[in-house]
């Protein structure tokens, strides 16, 4: 057939290049039809098959216009080749799909044509044929058809027809089930809107299959009734619609049987959501009987029939109880229905239940009290039991009923009886209190202030006396429990609905003292300020449509609670001076808060007088000891008051005005020229780097940008040599905020301030060589927009006083490189390696904007530091070869490959500082981007025994990867879930960019061993493999001969110590069990013994001692396991060349002490 296909294909083309015809679907279209006219005049059959199945594909893309001109045409020929005995698979395929693309050409007025109507009557009749692929494509075409409408039709024309033929295959589906069962697939698959003449005949119809005994007639048919209520809400009259669902609601199927049960439930589901929608109330009377009716299968049913049960019962909670119905009887009716879910016999699907509840909360809202009150403590006295097993279930459930109903009905329900004279005849619920935190939502704060405030006074006052008493257990008790109380407070601020009638004098001051005075509640108590300004806020300034509060009651609210910030602001300064340094991060943003809501002028006044304070303070300040500085000092003990002063001012930053903003200036200036207090030095550059960072327009960034040139740039020049290392950080980022906005006369900046950050590239601090890169590449993208740098204005410049240096220099991202590579003629090994690492990061950044020869000229010049003796220059070097084979390409790194494979094997057998591990991942990906061939070509000889050994390596690879899985579908799971790994490890990196992927990152296999190491380590596990594939045989092959497990249901009676149980009691199935309780043995702790049966009992001393000689030998690599040898792992934390991974997942290298090494100072390998 193919050949046949092909060759009729370039005898059309042929014919259109002989006409001159377009290569066009409408040439195509003509030519075929042409030639299928000719082959049914002469009665030739040969060549039809093959322009059957060239039109099948050119008419998809010819015009509607040209498909009904040849309308006529088309089905005369194609009527011809419907033989359905004599007719060949494919061509009947080829036909249903020229019939599907002809027919959706047609407009309304074509489908009164009978030739229309007969061709649709030919195509169901394929729709229900015997052979599978005929039927699979027919029914494909239908449902296609029917849901494309000629516009402006909403039901198909076709749809009567569609209709008719279906319900008489279904009348005679007693004699013929094979046709109806086919029918009833054709039925599934059709989108689209009924007729409403025919729709009530097709849900009888179908109705009235599952009586005839068959079970897969009875699935198809519920399947069926699904999908043909999906549009059934326009079909059908309330009166029609209310017959229907009664006569499938008594076509409810054995729950056992989980398809035709879940096909049920699915039809109710949707037939009772769109009866909502005709009629809401006749539906809802209807509810509680059908959720009566439905509840069982969540008992008995399977698990997918569970699952469906309670989806459906779940949905029509949701979506069938109308508004104007949440307090009525009905509701008390459902929730009478669902308490039965509660009783014993539905202990396995407890779970299932608790969810429906939950929803029947959320639906109600506040109408759930009181008609849910009886539910409600029921599930509380559950959650009570000690030994019951949905405790995180019950808890959903309390927790919807507090955001229903409110914690004041709530508390009405199940008091919490932490009182004195309730603790004596009720039981106790304090475990209600971290529960209800979570979920208190818009209640109205007068109930904290009336009624819980009251109760955590008490508990309070409890704990105190207990304290006196000398009893310190029940004080601790009691002092928890009112810090729970509290706690509450901040679900109440959540915009409560009273917010100028409660938050009056009183309580603010009510909640001022407490948070100055009780250090226990004051993260509670900022915390819930935090939320109440937030949330009005973002009610006040936004346009929300269904908030608790409307906008205008929302500015209002801000406005009263405006009043009470200046004195707030007050108390938290007192309490911001008073905490240690450590404790201090919700003090910082309660206080940003309640700065938002005052005005400009209260905040310059208050800064104000935070400066004069400061002022005060610096007179008398001496720098901390070192005492002073350790962490365990300051996490007990507040910073001087020259630090706190200075933290308040920087807090106050994004608020102030163009005056104050100098005023702060001017002080950080005189602090970071100081060198006595690191920490102070270190806080004035932040505050200054806070100014710059403001928005641009902002008066702050305006001040900074006004004093950049004359009096900011030269501060920061002079200041150089006075920085502590503390500040270097900070530093490094105001030079990055202030790069980013440089103006064109101010670009002299850059290479004044180059060297340091190039330097910054080798700080300790992690944190601080980010900070580094980020500035680097911040200079990088300002001198990449171009404009003019006045090198006469770089202070302390040797190009000034270079007669061959222009005065101007034009800024791109060229002579970027160039001014970083100055820093590679320094004297010091460590500049020069903190140079070729700053030139690595630009470089991987800003490559693709550089020219291919600069690229060159800078490859060359580092690749001679390559060969350098001393390592700290030789590693960084090797880091940036490392990065040119990643970005750089083929074409490139072809011409320098020797040189490049000459340098890096200089360092292939130094053991030190993980050298030659380096050298061979950059060979690995050398071989990875150019091949091995070619890089095979260039290693010198002494060399090649590392070549072979990759060689055999990529052998290796390529036949465990050939023998791995010969299975397309376990490869493809194989690859989504390496996929999903290494997705979920990148996820995991600290960086998280493509620097550090490529700097750091090695996508090698290679490790340190030779051949004999790789051959010894693969026969171990090669032994190992063996061992765990016949322990794994033996044990597949006990449980494939092993008798099956037979379930065993039952239940057992976990005894109570009180007594005998009593099977009266309302708890008793809470001491039921489905599994035997003895079966929980507990191990108990005992002393060893000796082979006579004598105790042991270690010294303790004894045992000390043996740890730390342990220790010690672990340290000289001499610790042997047992029979095992050498400790791998031990050896590998403590040698001096191994390695550890941080919590972000980052590799680390062990730090080498002084006089490791002789000659050089060696480095903490990132």
């Amino acid at each position: 057939h193919q050949q046949q296909h092909a060759a009729t294909l370039l005898a059309v083309e042929e014919t259109l290049k002989e006409q001159n015809a377009p290569a066009e679907p409408a040439s195509y279209f003509a030519v075929l039809l042409t030639l299928l006219e000719q082959q049914a005049d002469t009665g030739a059959k040969g060549l039809s098959g093959a322009i059957i199945y060239l039109l099948s594909i050119v008419l998809p893309h010819v015009s509607h216009n040209t498909l009904r001109a040849k309308f006529t045409t088309m089905m005369a020929v194609l009527s011809q080749s419907l033989d359905l005995g004599s007719a060949d698979v494919a061509l009947l395929r080829a036909v249903i799909a020229c019939l599907e693309a002809v027919l959706i050409a047609q407009d309304a007025g074509s489908w009164e044509q009978p030739i229309s109507q007969g061709s649709l009557r030919s195509l169901l009749t394929l729709a229900t044929d015997s052979k599978p692929k005929i039927r699979k494509r027919a029914q494909e075409a239908v449902a296609k058809l029917l849901a494309h409408p000629p516009p402006p039709s909403v039901v198909h024309p076709a749809a009567a027809v569609t209709a008719r033929f279906v319900l008489d295959i279904l009348a005679q589906a007693k004699s013929d089930m094979q046709s109806a069962m086919h029918t009833l697939q054709l039925v599934k698959s059709i989108d689209m809107t009924w007729p409403p003449e025919a729709f009530r005949e097709l849900c009888e119809s179908l109705m009235q299959l599952p009586k005839l005994n068959s079970p897969f007639l009875a699935t198809l048919s519920f399947q069926s009734l699904e999908a043909v209520f999906s549009s059934a809400t326009d079909s059908l009259g309330e009166d029609q619609f209310r017959d229907i669902l009664i006569a499938i609601i008594d076509l409810k199927p054995n729950v056992n049987d989980s398809l035709a049960s879940e096909s049920w439930l699915k039809i109710v589901q949707k037939g009772y959501i769109a009866y909502s929608s005709i009629s809401a109330e006749a539906c809802f009377q209807s509810l509680p009987d059908l959720i009566d009716l439905i509840l069982p299968d969540i008992e008995l049913g399977k698990t997918s029939t569970r699952e469906a049960a309670t989806q459906c019962i779940w949905a029509l909670l949701r979506e069938c109880i109308p508004d104007s119905m949440l307090g009525s009887t009905g509701v008390e009716q459902i929730t009478k229905t669902l308490s039965t879910g509660l009783s014993y016999r539905y202990r396995e699907a407890w779970a299932l239940v608790f969810l429906l509840v939950a929803a029947l909360f959320q639906r109600l809202g506040k109408f759930a009290h009181p008609s849910m009150d009886g539910l409600l403590l029921e599930i509380s006295n559950m959650r009570m039991e000690p030994d019951f097993e949905h405790k995180n279930e019950a808890d959903a459930v309390l927790g919807a009923a507090v955001r229903a109903i409110g914690p004041q009905a709530f508390l009405e329900v199940l008091p919490l009886n932490l009182g004195a004279a309730q603790r004596k005849d009720a039981v106790g619920r304090a475990w209600l209190l971290p529960l209800m935190k979570g979920h208190i939502r818009n209640a109205p704060l007068s109930y904290f202030a009336q009624n819980l405030l009251p109760l955590a006074d008490s508990l309070g006052a409890q704990s105190l006396q207990f304290v006196s008493q000398g009893r310190e257990i029940e004080s601790k008790v009691y002092s928890a429990l009112s810090q729970q109380v509290w706690s509450l407070l901040g679900g109440f601020c959540n915009v409560p609905s009273d917010i100028v009638e409660t938050f009056n004098e009183a309580f603010a001051e009510r909640l001022a003292s407490e948070m100055f005075e009780n250090v226990a509640v004051r993260p509670a108590i900022c915390g819930a300020l935090q939320t109440l300004l937030a949330a009005v806020h973002t009610l006040a300034h936004n346009d929300i449509a269904d908030g608790p509060l409307t906008k205008q009651q929302a500015l209002a609210a801000e406005q009263h609670l405006a009043r009470f910030a200046p004195n707030y602001l007050s108390q938290l300064f007192n309490v911001f001076a008073q905490s240690p340094g450590a404790s201090r991060g919700y003090l910082v943003e309660t206080i940003t808060a309640f700065l938002s809501v005052i005005t400009a002028s209260e905040v310059n006044a208050t800064f104000v007088k935070v400066c004069a304070m400061l002022d005060e303070a610096l007179k008398t300040h001496k720098p901390p000891a070192a005492a002073e500085l350790t962490e365990r000092y300051l996490e007990a003990h507040p910073p001087p008051t020259a630090h706190t002063m200075l933290d308040l001012a920087i807090i106050m930053t994004p608020y102030l005005d163009a005056e104050r903003s100098l005023m702060l200036i001017h002080a950080s200036f005189v602090l970071v020229g100081q060198s006595e207090d690191a920490i102070l030095q270190k806080k004035g550059y932040k505050a200054i780097n806070r100014l710059a960072e403001q928005a641009e327009g902002a008066a702050a960034r305006q001040t900074i940008e006004s004093i950049m040139t004359e009096r900011l740039i030269p501060m920061l020049v002079e200041s150089a040599e006075t920085v502590a290392m503390s500040s270097r950080r900070e530093r490094l980022s105001l030079i990055a905020a202030l790069s980013r906005n440089l103006a064109d006369d101010q670009l002299h900046f850059i290479p004044a301030m180059l060297s340091e950050a190039i330097l910054g590239t080798k700080e300790v601090n992690e944190r601080a060589r980010n900070v580094a890169f980020d500035t680097l590449l911040t200079m990088g993208r300002r001198m990449a927009q171009g404009g003019v740098i006045s090198m006469a204005s770089v202070g302390g410049s040797s190009a000034t006083e270079d007669a061959e240096v222009p005065a101007q220099q034009q800024a791109s991202i060229e002579e970027y490189f160039k001014m970083i590579a100055a820093g590679l003629a320094a004297q010091t090994p460590h500049m020069i390696s903190a140079t070729i690492a700053a030139i690595s990061r630009v470089l991987f950044e800003f490559h693709e904007q550089l020219d291919t020869h600069f690229v060159v000229d800078i490859l060359s010049t580092v690749l001679m530091f390559v060969v350098n003796n001393n390592r700290e220059i030789a590693k960084a070097s090797l880091g940036f070869v490392k990065v040119i084979a990643v970005i750089l390409p083929r074409e490139v790194l072809e011409p320098h490959l020797k040189d490049i494979v000459g340098s890096i094997l200089k360092w292939s057998h130094e053991y030190k500082n993980q050298m030659r591990l380096k050298c061979r991942h950059i060979l690995d990906r050398l071989v990875r981007r150019i091949g091995l061939d070619a890089v095979a070509k260039v290693t010198p000889e002494q060399h090649m025994k590392l070549i072979a050994n990759m060689r055999k390596r990529q052998q290796r690879a390529k036949k465990a990867k050939e023998t791995a899985g010969t299975s397309a579908g376990q490869k493809a799971e194989a690859d989504s879930a390496l996929a999903a790994e290494a997705a979920a490890s990148a996820g995991k990196k600290s960086f998280g960019n493509a620097y550090e992927d490529a700097i750091y990152g090695s996508e090698s296999e290679l490790d340190e061993s030779d051949d004999s190491d790789a051959d010894v380590s693969a026969k171990k596990g090669a032994k190992k493999a063996a061992k765990k594939d016949k322990t794994g045989s033996s044990s597949r092959k006990s449980q494939d001969t092993g008798a099956r497990p037979v379930p065993v249901s039952g239940a057992w009676i976990k005894e109570d110590a009180e007594g005998p149980l009593d099977f009266l009691d309302r708890t008793a199935f809470t001491h039921f069990a489905s599994t035997n309780p003895a079966n929980k043995s507990r191990r108990t702790p005992s002393a060893p013994k000796t082979k006579d049966g004598k105790f042991v009992f270690e010294d303790p001393e004894e045992a000390s001692a043996a740890q730390k000689a342990s220790a010690a030998a672990g340290e000289s690599g001499t610790v042997k396991t047992g029979e095992e040898g050498d400790d791998y792992y031990l050896e590998s934390v403590k040698s001096k060349d191994g390695f550890y991974r941080t919590p972000g997942g980052k590799v680390k290298f062990h730090k080498r002490k002084a006089g490791d090494d002789d000659e050089d100072v060696e480095m903490a390998s990132d």
